[in-house]
């Protein structure tokens, strides 16, 4: 049978029956007999000490099974792999929102009831939650800063300089299903149905935090509801969950409900993001400098990385990324769709176009000319860099030559009409993983079972496994079964920082090159055409074999930079009268290797570039000075783009060969699918009004 005929093509998902049917299950979906609910209960202030806990009231409700607090949960390791504390530990509230109890019913309503008669009193200490006030005391963070030459003396006296501080608010990744665990006891061995990015790396979190043995702690995970980074590494509700159902000998589920996201799974922290740039007259970039004040908890650091576009997009011999960080009295900032990318790559290409327009040169024509033989980073060649082509066919399938160049000159109606460029990158690695595949003869067909602790996010990676298995093993692909997200099964990398793909892909590849290699050698055959594993399994008359794959990256992937590029038009139209921006058109053209399937690539793509829109336009979460909690707490008041927010979407990708960091050559497309989105639009609203915004949202008050 011929191989290599699956992969690429935009096949409908394998899964895709199961989830508009209902049959998908997600971490509630599990039915366990006996089942308790938990609630969680939070703090009220954002600094201080719980002095007293009166949970009489709550314990009266009928139902009510048990009450958990710090005065009589069970000894947890604070430092076994969990994000943000609040595992009920002592008495000590960090942040407005923090877990500090949990109501366990035989009912959701009644533990939710109960939650609420909770009475808790407090000793309040000066909380440090005014960003604004506090942001003049910030320090180094553990990150070092990166010099490169000396960039001073370009900034006093470069021909053309640009010296802006671009802000980013705090956002929320807000999957659309929200954090849920449900938790089982059989003696001394514990299940956990739970949405988790990083299977293995769920597993032995809740091990370590519960001072137990990793082997035995099972992950279930087949399905998530988006995570967005949120759940990749877990958080206090992961172990909660599993205190409870070991207090009352129960299995028990405990889900966070939409306003509990808020303050429980992390952030994308509010960035203040000074860029300065110096060029000649040629548009030759001089210096760069990168200077980043954000803020991480209070007593633990997470800094998102919004210097790394701005290290090696373009050729600057003199540079200077730096990040300074405010402890505050908040949870802690985690990982986030394109983290440090996406908010990093607002500043640095808005950064870009304001420079070009000072030079009187196109925004593309200037990018150009700033192109990177090598990584500026660390000199290492590239493995591929596919940045100029996305530009130029981009420009052209866009239709970038009908832009006017000076601002508020092209109208329509009421409308003022503009273009916007802004490009991205994300970093492309092949992570450790594991694959077993096994081969089994029933009737008169060959069916595979292709088994590893992977994860799907819902961008399809049973899918894209299922395609790879068919063409490595030459069957149709409804004769491949998938089963993922266990971590009884080969460990495997996680689904987060576009590596998930890769990772897995790979490993599946290679054992199906394996498994063939095996059955060739099981025949004692010589071929001159090199047979498929399904052949040989039909003519060897086997009735089941399996074997396992153990995948990495090449040995020479470390000496070269691999990176995903891309390039993204925006079109947008904004209101004279109300000061409404609206994106009209958009088109985003990626260099990301091998694309396993077109039709879930283009979502991924529309999906990131989505919330870049959201990012750019909407998406905000307000912090109230006075008492540490969030304003916005649900999405009434948290704004992100419905169908009607989006004009219409184009997705190019463009072919790129490059095997270097993994035999398959993939790259992944989930992170930089939102890179250098919000810029793109911020840059349009520019060219459109002449009124440069660099704080988002960009709201309508800030453009009439």
């Amino acid at each position: 049978m011929e191989t290599n005929k699956l992969i690429g093509t935009p096949i409908d998902r394998v899964d895709g029956l199961l989830k508009v049917t209902g049959k998908a299950t997600y971490a509630t979906d599990y039915k366990v007999d006996h089942m308790a609910y938990a609630c969680i209960f939070k703090s009220t202030i954002a600094a201080g000490t719980i002095t007293r806990i009166d949970s009489a009231a709550a314990e009266k409700i009928p139902g009510v099974l048990a009450v958990i607090t710090h005065l009589n949960a069970p000894k947890l390791n604070p430092g076994g792999g969990l994000r943000g504390g609040a595992l009920l530990q002592g008495p000590e509230v960090k942040f407005f929102g923090q877990h500090i109890g949990v109501i366990v019913a035989e009912t959701f309503e009644q533990a939710s009831h109960a939650a609420r008669l909770v009475k808790v009193e407090y000793q309040a200490s000066d909380a440090r939650i005014d960003f604004d006030k506090l942001k003049a005391g910030a320090v180094p963070a553990k990150e070092p800063d990166l010099k490169r030459g000396d960039p001073e003396p370009a900034f006093s006296n470069g021909e053309f300089t640009l010296d802006e501080v671009y802000e980013t608010p705090v956002e929320h990744h807000h999957p659309m299903e929200p954090h849920a665990t449900v938790a089982v006891w059989e003696g001394e061995h514990l299940t956990l149905y739970n949405a988790s990015q990083i299977v293995n790396g769920a597993q032995h979190a809740a091990a370590n935090t519960l001072n137990i043995k990793a082997e035995n702690v099972r992950i279930v995970s087949p399905f998530i509801g988006g995570g967005f980074g949120s759940k990749g590494g877990q958080w206090a509700n992961l172990v909660l969950a599993a205190v409870a159902a070991r207090v009352v000998n129960r299995p028990v589920q405990l889900a966070l409900n939409r306003q509990q996201m808020f303050n429980s799974v992390g952030l994308r922290q509010r960035n203040l993001q000074r860029m300065r740039l110096a060029a000649n007259k040629d548009g030759k970039l001089l210096a760069l400098a990168h200077e980043t004040t954000t803020h991480c908890a209070i007593s633990d650091e997470f800094v998102e990385p919004c210097g790394d576009c701005s290290k090696i997009m373009y050729e600057a011999p003199n540079s200077l990324i730096t990040y300074r960080v405010v402890p505050m009295n908040m949870i802690i900032p985690t990982y986030t769709r394109g983290p440090g990318k996406a908010t990093g790559s607002f500043a640095l290409e808005s950064a870009i176009d304001e420079l070009a327009f000072k030079l009187n040169m196109d925004p593309i024509e200037f990018r150009l000319k700033n192109e990177p033989a090598k990584d500026p980073s660390n000199d290492k060649p590239w493995s591929s860099r596919k940045l100029v082509e996305c530009l130029k066919e981009g420009a052209k399938a866009f239709g970038w030559e009908k832009r006017n160049a000076q601002p508020g000159r092209q109208q329509q109606g009421d409308y003022l009409i503009g273009y916007g460029v802004g490009c991205g990158t994300y970093p492309a690695h092949q992570q450790a993983s594991s694959a077993i595949i096994k081969l089994t003869s029933e009737g008169n067909k060959i069916f595979a079972t292709v088994e590893l602790a992977a994860a799907d996010l819902g961008t399809g990676t049973h899918t894209i496994l299922a395609q790879t298995a068919a063409d490595g093993l030459g069957l149709p692909i409804d004769q491949v079964r998938i089963k993922i997200g266990d971590s009884d099964l080969p460990p495997a990398a996680g689904s987060v920082g576009s590596v998930g793909a890769t990772s897995y892909a790979n490993a599946v590849n290679d054992a199906c090159i394996k498994i063939t290699d095996e059955l060739i050698t099981r025949t004692g055959k010589q071929f001159s055409v090199r047979p498929t594993a399904a052949r040989l399994m039909e003519s060897e008359q086997i009735n089941a074999f399996q074997t396992r794959a153990d995948a990495k990256a090449p040995a020479g992937a470390a000496g070269y930079s691999s990176h995903s590029f891309s390039a993204n038009f925006a079109e947008v139209w904004v209101s004279r009268s109300t000061g409404m921006a609206t994106v009209k058109r958009f088109l985003s053209v990626t260099a990301a290797g091998k694309i396993l399937n077109l039709k879930t690539a283009r979502s991924q793509i529309i999906g990131g570039n989505t919330w870049g829109i959201g990012m750019a336009l909407t998406e905000e979460s307000v912090v109230d000075p006075r008492w540490g909690n969030f304003i916005t707490r649900s999405f009434a008041d948290y704004h992100v783009p419905a169908n009607l927010d989006i004009g219409h979407m184009e997705t190019i990708f463009i072919r790129e060969e490059d095997v270097i960091p993994n035999k398959m050559g993939i790259k992944g497309i989930g992170e930089i699918a939102i890179v250098g989105v919000a810029a793109a639009v911020a840059n349009a609203i520019f060219n459109a009004t002449g009124k440069r915004i660099r704080q988002l949202p960009i709201t309508p008050d800030k453009l009439l």
